[in-house]
């Protein structure tokens, strides 16, 4: 939702990555910018508008991003998707940071535009993979952002560590940096920080995939 210069930007990005995208927006000019390569929907409408959200696709969607200038109309879009149609992994842009907290505990991943960059947003619309956040200057060691996989979610964080071998420097939840206890529990929506040589980072990945190994069948 939101063709202007990051709703663009992330289609055509994503459409170019082989997605399947469609995108609104309420002036029918702002398409322009999508480009005469991008493949996808357009769609005129408002992104809270059932109707328009169906004609996108949004009963098959995977996510589904709010990027328009508005707060206000980015969190009741955001918020249909996700408790209307039951898309999980939504993003919505928000101007006032001061905000964002409370749209976090709603469900809804924020990013404020002071933070804003079209990597952070893909990489909470599609966390199908980590993304690298920090590489010493060997160029050996990562930091690594990997959605918490439902696998896990309810879950004692040692427990991953134990199965996976996995450091885990931080956790991000509702938008905040935290430091792991031993008591710490999994929780919807958390972010796993770790760190591991750069060439072992795709295979934690994987190993943190798989879930608890005593539910391996």
């Amino acid at each position: 939702m939101g063709c202007g210069r990051v709703g663009a930007m992330l289609a055509t990005q994503l459409d170019a990555s082989g997605h399947s995208v469609a995108v609104i927006d309420t002036n029918q000019d702002a398409f322009r910018r999508l480009g005469s390569d991008f493949s996808g929907r357009r769609v005129t409408g408002q992104g809270f508008d059932r109707d328009a959200l169906t004609q996108a696709g949004i009963e098959d969607a995977y996510s589904f991003a709010a990027v328009s200038s508005g707060d206000n109309s980015n969190i009741i879009a955001a918020r249909v998707v996700r408790e209307v149609f039951g898309v999980r992994h939504v993003v919505a842009r928000i101007y006032d940071p001061r905000r964002a907290e409370v749209f976090q505990r709603l469900g809804i991943t924020t990013v404020a535009t002071v933070r804003w960059t079209t990597d952070q947003v893909i990489r909470r619309m599609l966390p199908m993979g980590g993304a690298t956040e920090f590489l010493d200057a060997s160029g050996r060691i990562t930091l690594t952002a990997l959605p918490a996989p439902d696998v896990w979610i309810g879950r004692e964080l040692t427990e991953l560590i134990d199965d996976t071998g996995v450091h885990i420097a931080f956790l991000t939840r509702l938008g905040k940096g935290m430091m792991p206890t031993s008591d710490t529990v999994i929780q919807e929506q958390d972010v796993l920080h770790f760190l591991s040589p750069k060439d072992d980072a795709a295979q934690l990945e994987r190993a943190i995939a798989k879930g608890p190994k005593g539910d391996a069948s």
